[in-house]
């Protein structure tokens, strides 16, 4: 009953304390938004993916291979088609590397990857030329693989060492690796079968 009569006596005092309390349930709302908002940015624009770099295709500017049973070999002057796809909401920049090839865990070919940027959100597609050679390989073993099948199983590898700038501010290490597998047609003159993981 007091508290009543305190009411009616103070009508103004109960606006300001409704007042206030909306104020306050503002400032609540704001803070819960902004919550929501700074969670957001670190989990999808702050977050950062390691780039994919993968082997997309390849021509030939020379193709020599010799299919002669003891005596097996190849020279090709490749041109690999390459693509670092950057999924970060922010540019990488790449160092130096290289990229080797391997037919049965023996080395064949080494192209060089110069240093580069891929933009953010974006797919950068090059080309390396890189020559071949089975002079590494026995010539009987290449010979019995030519035998079976008019192709030459491939390995490309590499390691991409770089970072991932956000915001023009933060820079975050990134590499990515390559592992590819591919058949060299030697009919056709072409890449066949070609798996990147």
């Amino acid at each position: 009953m007091a508290a009543d009569m305190e009411r009616l006596k103070d009508p103004q005092g109960e606006e300001r304390r409704a007042r206030r309390m909306k104020c306050l349930g503002y400032v609540a709302a704001f803070a819960v938004f902004q919550t929501a908002i700074i969670l957001i940015f670190a989990l999808v624009v702050m977050k950062v993916d390691a780039p994919k770099f993968r082997v997309r295709s390849a021509t030939f500017d020379d193709f020599q291979v010799s299919t002669l049973s003891t005596n097996a070999s190849f020279k090709v002057r490749m041109n690999a088609d390459l693509a670092i796809k950057n999924k970060n909401f922010g540019r990488y920049k790449y160092e130096n590397s290289t990229m080797e090839f391997f037919y049965r865990d023996i080395k064949v070919g080494e192209a060089v990857i110069p240093s580069g940027k891929a933009k953010f959100r974006s797919t950068k597609k090059f080309t390396v030329p890189v020559d071949l050679s089975s002079a590494k390989v026995p010539g009987n073993v290449l010979g019995d693989e030519l035998l079976k099948h008019a192709w030459i199983p491939l390995t490309s590898r590499s390691t991409l060492k770089g970072k991932v700038r956000l915001m023009l501010i933060f820079n975050k290490k990134k590499s990515t690796n390559m592992n590819c597998t591919m058949n060299l047609n030697t009919s056709s003159k072409q890449l066949q079968d070609l798996i990147c993981q």
